[in-house]
């Protein structure tokens, strides 16, 4: 099985052309000014020029409205949505006919029954991904990010028609497991990969994307 990666939260050339060169599936910029990792769309227009034809130019978004999806499609190119809030199907649908992308819909997992929710959302979006519900004690939690794990086994022997990605505290170290419980084909990570919250190691970036390889 060939297992891919994404490099979410990228902000700097380095870390990008560190993502590529090593063969990242999927980049990710982030739109949710609250995150350290947050880009804005200029800077963002930069990146994805980098990536453009080497990877899949990923943009995270919560809750976003039209402007905010307008300002960054007019500035950066992206070839997948990632919607990361509390989107409704409908609104899922509407994004993906507005802006003619691929849209990728996450499903925070704390719990068994959290997954149940992926039902609503496999005749609306392209890909689905499983991040960590952040413990509710949490503080300062994001949306994504919080270098917070959940039980990889709840996805063991699903099924979807759609391809999904797993994140939430992927590391070096454990990413080998959470391949092996979960049966994911496509991992994502951000906190995973750097020294302090948005600052990104390329050496992490490397030992990541190497690792992913030889699975």
């Amino acid at each position: 099985m060939t297992v891919r990666a994404k490099i979410c939260g990228i902000n700097d050339p380095v870390a990008m052309e560190t993502a590529l060169d090593h063969g990242a599936s999927h980049v990710g910029l982030v739109f949710y000014p609250p995150s350290p990792r947050a880009v804005t769309p200029d800077t963002a227009g930069a990146l994805s020029a980098i990536a453009d034809g080497r990877a899949v130019r990923t943009g995270l978004f919560v809750d976003p409205d039209d402007a905010t999806i307008d300002a960054v499609l007019k500035a950066a190119t992206l070839d997948l949505l990632q919607l990361h809030g509390a989107e409704s199907p409908g609104r899922v649908s509407e994004l993906r006919r507005r802006t003619g992308l691929k849209i990728m819909k996450v499903i925070r997992v704390g719990a068994a029954s959290d997954i149940d929710r992926t039902a609503d959302y496999l005749d609306v979006a392209d890909w689905l991904m499983f991040d960590a519900l952040p413990p509710k004690d949490m503080k300062n939690a994001l949306p994504g990010g919080n270098a917070v794990s959940f039980d990889w086994t709840l996805l063991a022997d699903r099924d979807w028609p759609l391809p999904w990605m797993l994140a939430g505290g992927l590391t070096v170290e454990n990413v080998a497991e959470a391949v092996r419980l979960s049966g994911a084909q496509t991992v994502d990570t951000s906190s995973g990969v750097e020294d302090t919250p948005g600052r990104k190691n390329p050496d992490k970036i490397r030992a990541f994307l190497e690792a992913v390889a030889a699975l």
